[in-house]
This record gives C-alpha cells, sequence and structure tokens, in this order.
C-alpha cells in the first residue's frame, strides 16, 4: 500500500510539472484525494477483517458465547476494537491540514527552484547532482509523512488511542515544518549562487565592453 500511494503521487507530481501554471493548492487537492481514496481502501479492509472475526467468532462455538455472556470478552474486546477507529475530532485536528499543506508546498517549491537552477547554466553538473539528491530526499520524506499520515488517520489501521493518534500526527507536523524550512534556506543559498554568478558574468561582459575584449 505504501508503494502504492507513492507511485500514486509520483504520478501526481509529474501530471503537475506538464503545466507551468499549477498552483501549490491544486497539489494539496490532489494529495488530499489520495489520502481519501486510501482511507477508503482502509475501511474496505477493514470492514473486511471485522467480517472474517465474525466468523471466526462464531466457528468457536459455545466457549466463545459463553466467555461473553460472562464477560470475560466482551468489555476488553469493546475497548480494544475501539482503538482501531478513528475519532471524528482527531480527522478534524488542524495540524492535518497544516501538514498536507505544506507537504504541498514543499513539491511545488522544490519543482519551481529546481527547474530553475537546472535552465541557468550557472551550475555544474556536480552541483545539479547535488541538488537533486537534496530534492529526491525531501520528496522521500514527504512521501513517509503522508504514508504516517494516511496510517494514523485510517480506521482499522493502528490501534492507537486519540491522544497517540494526535501525538503521531503533532510529529509529522514537526517534520514537515522542519523539511520545507530546510528546503527555503537551501533554495536561498543556492539562489544567492545563483545571482552572484549572473552578476559575475554581468561584470565580466561590461568590463569586456569597455576595454573592447573578447568574451
Amino acid at each position: 500500500m505504501k508503494k502504492r500511494i507513492k507511485t500514486l503521487l509520483l504520478t501526481a507530481i509529474i501530471a503537475f510539472g506538464a503545466a507551468d501554471h499549477c498552483r501549490a493548492q491544486s497539489v494539496a487537492d490532489c494529495i488530499r484525494q489520495l489520502a481519501l481514496d486510501y482511507q477508503k481502501l482502509a475501511s474496505l479492509k477493514s470492514i473486511l477483517g471485522q467480517m472474517y472475526t465474525g466468523y471466526d467468532i462464531l466457528s468457536k462455538g459455545y466457549r466463545a458465547v459463553k466467555d461473553v455472556s460472562q464477560g470475560n470478552f466482551s468489555l476488553h474486546e469493546a475497548f480494544l476494537n475501539g482503538l482501531f477507529i478513528v475519532n471524528p475530532t482527531v480527522r478534524k485536528y488542524p495540524r492535518v491540514e497544516d501538514i498536507i499543506n505544506d507537504q504541498a508546498m514543499l513539491v511545488s517549491e522544490y519543482k519551481t527552484t529546481w527547474s530553475a537552477y537546472q535552465s541557468s547554466g550557472k551550475f555544474s553538473p556536480d552541483e545539479l547532482s547535488y541538488m537533486i539528491g537534496v530534492y529526491n530526499n525531501l520528496v522521500d520524506a514527504t512521501f513517509k509523512n503522508l504514508n504516517d499520515l494516511a496510517m494514523v488517520l485510517g480506521d482499522g489501521q493502528l490501534r492507537m488511542s486519540d491522544a497517540e493518534r494526535l501525538g503521531v500526527i503533532d510529529r509529522i507536523y514537526l517534520d514537515s515544518k522542519n523539511e520545507l524550512s530546510y528546503l527555503r534556506k537551501f533554495n536561498d543559498q543556492a539562489g544567492r549562487t545563483l545571482a552572484q554568478r549572473k552578476q559575475a558574468q554581468a561584470d565580466k561582459q561590461i568590463i569586456n565592453s569597455l576595454y573592447g575584449l573578447n568574451p
């Protein structure tokens, strides 16, 4: 399933890259829809699992029924099964939306800056190779964050309390903020380098023009 999400996200990113007017909001909508599709599949898996569990209990016959009637089974199971069901309040936690928006912004900003740096002609092949390595690591982290978010929001995926789910979401939120902050610092540094090299080239052209030198 994780590989499926990554494939779908890659397809979405490539599709958005084909249009220069793509904005971060449209990327966010795509990611949001993919997350919903994942949750639907997770819900279906949960339903099938519950059907199998029900059949398994019935097949065990009298002993299981007796345990339930005596309270040795139902209370414990009800509590544990409840931990599989995500409270709507958790799904509406504001940081869920923040995470999706941050991840969409990261992808959008990475694509824009990478295209500019790659086409500038001011970076060596080794420098470009280093850049794409940094970007790939950040995108991989994005896929992991979104997969973790889908898991913690999906019914029947993880046995966790609401507090534990919120704790995971908080961790993903901080990771997302740190990754976006790192991307922007990296892009700022690369942008300053690009500006300096363009200025150096312009200065050289002025000097060549003043002294009649060939470039």
